[in-house]
Parts: structure tokens; sequence; C-alpha cells
């Protein structure tokens, strides 16, 4: 079976670092995952005031996550937490109010930064976030990627095989991540009524 996974880069900057580690990832995932970037950049500012009817960017938006079967968050960390235009989109996706377009679709956290750990307060953030919107998460491994722009091709390659070595196992365990949340989502899995009851 493929899975279909829409990634979301969290940086709108066109050289961005994270959308080359997205383009990695995409190249370093097992054969049951196919990936449609989610784009964000054009979403206006969120305000409930949209709610009785969404523009067509924010209908869009949603539509887009709901034609996922997972969610993978590619980003950068603003200031000790999520960037504006990230935020943003998960305020979006989230609305109106009971349209959750997050729940229950299985979800990987990653970034990369040119210091050692500069994603981490942000993916802190970012589990917060997607706890309270019923967004299962990959726990483990945490990915906080280390960027040298000599191991990275614009294609996707990835010259340093300590770095490829470990984007293909935490694709891989987010492969068999995906596959366990939509398994225990099917009907019938623990909490569903039992069957035999409506007898």
């Amino acid at each position: 079976m493929t899975y279909q996974i829409g990634y979301l880069v969290g940086s709108l900057a066109k050289g961005s670092i994270n959308r080359t580690l997205a383009r990695a990832l995409v190249a370093s995932a097992p054969p049951d995952l196919e990936f449609t970037e989610v784009p964000i950049g054009n979403l206006p500012l969120y305000s409930w005031d949209y709610d009785a009817d969404f523009p067509p960017e924010g209908r869009a938006f949603k539509r887009a996550l709901e034609a996922s079967d997972g969610l993978l968050f590619v980003s950068p960390e603003y200031n000790r937490s999520i960037p504006g235009a990230l935020k943003n989109a998960i305020d979006w996706g989230s609305r109106p109010w009971g349209q959750n377009s997050f729940a229950r679709k299985p979800t990987g956290i990653i970034g990369a930064s040119p210091a050692g750990i500069g994603t981490a307060v942000m993916q802190s953030s970012m589990r917060g976030v997607l706890s309270f919107l019923d967004a299962p998460q990959l726990n483990s491994p945490e990915a906080y990627i280390t960027y040298v722009a000599d191991d990275f091709g614009p294609d996707g390659t990835v010259t340093n095989e300590t770095t490829a070595r470990f984007l293909r196992h935490y694709m891989d365990e987010y492969c068999a991540f995906v596959q366990r949340v939509l398994a225990a989502n099917a009907p019938g899995h623990i909490g569903d009524d039992d069957p035999a009851s409506a007898k």
C-alpha cells in the first residue's frame, strides 16, 4: 500500500535550508510513501472572521491536508519557537472549530539549522500544538539536523554518508509510524463499540 504524505516547509525563503532538507527526506524515503508539498506562503493571516466563509486559499489548504494520509513538518526555529507562517497555516488547518484537518493524521517533525540543536525548541513547541490538535507524533528518533551546505545537493542527494544513513533511518521509522497510526484508526480498533453489542 502507498501512503500519501503532505509535507510543510516552515520557511518561506527561496534559499531555505529546510526546503533542501525536505528534498533530501523525500529522496531518502521508502517507496511506500509518496510526497506532495502543502504550500503555506499564500495564506492570509488567520482570523475567526473567516470562519463563516473561508477564502479559496484556506479551502485549498484544508483539502490538501485532508487528502494526506500523514503530514511531515520540516521547519527552522525562529526566536525559540515556530515560524509565524507555519503557525498561521496550522491555525487555518484547525479551523473552523470542529473541522480540525490535522486530527488523527500521523505526523513527523524535523528541522535543520547551522547550529547543533537549533530546532529543538521549535519542535518542542510544535509537539504541544499538535497534541492539542489530536495529531499523533513520531517521538523517536528525534531529528535536529546540523546543516552543512557541502553535504546536500539541490536535488536531494546527501553526500555525507552518516547524514544520509540517519535520514533513511528517520524516514523508515516515520513510514512504520504512519502504518501503525492508520491501522489503529481503522474501524474495529480498541475504543470502537463492540460489533457484537449491536445484535
